[in-house]
């Protein structure tokens, strides 16, 4: 019934741009910590930037500046604006969230960014 779908992945050059958007139903979103994590091809699944239920954003430090997560409460949807994309960025992006309180944790199934001249 809980469903994250994401979308909005893509094949691009080093410096362009995509924005990954993230639906979620089911479940009271805003009432969810909701975030981005990224997987390359024999690597650790890991965070690539989360936002509070307040709109507190958080980022990894190799996204620092160039990503951008925001989230509409009122569309249960959370977003990612990836700008000056570079190779290492290729992977796939997981949406998630998470209510620790409530021991709820959910996952999306991923979209492919690759990121090539």
């Amino acid at each position: 019934q809980v469903q994250l779908v994401e979308s909005g992945g893509g094949l691009v050059q080093p410096g362009e741009s995509l924005r990954l958007s993230c639906a979620a139903s089911g479940m009271p979103f805003s009432s969810y910590i909701v975030g981005w994590y990224r997987q390359a091809p024999g690597k650790q699944r890991d965070m690539v930037a989360d936002i509070s239920t307040g709109g507190t954003p958080s980022y990894t430090s190799s996204v620092k500046g160039r990503f951008t997560i925001s989230r509409d409460n009122a569309k249960n949807a959370l977003y990612l604006q990836m700008n000056s994309l570079k190779p290492e960025d290729t992977a796939v992006y997981y949406c998630y969230a998470r209510n620790a309180f409530l021991g709820r944790n959910y996952w999306g199934q991923g979209t492919q960014v690759t990121v090539i001249s």
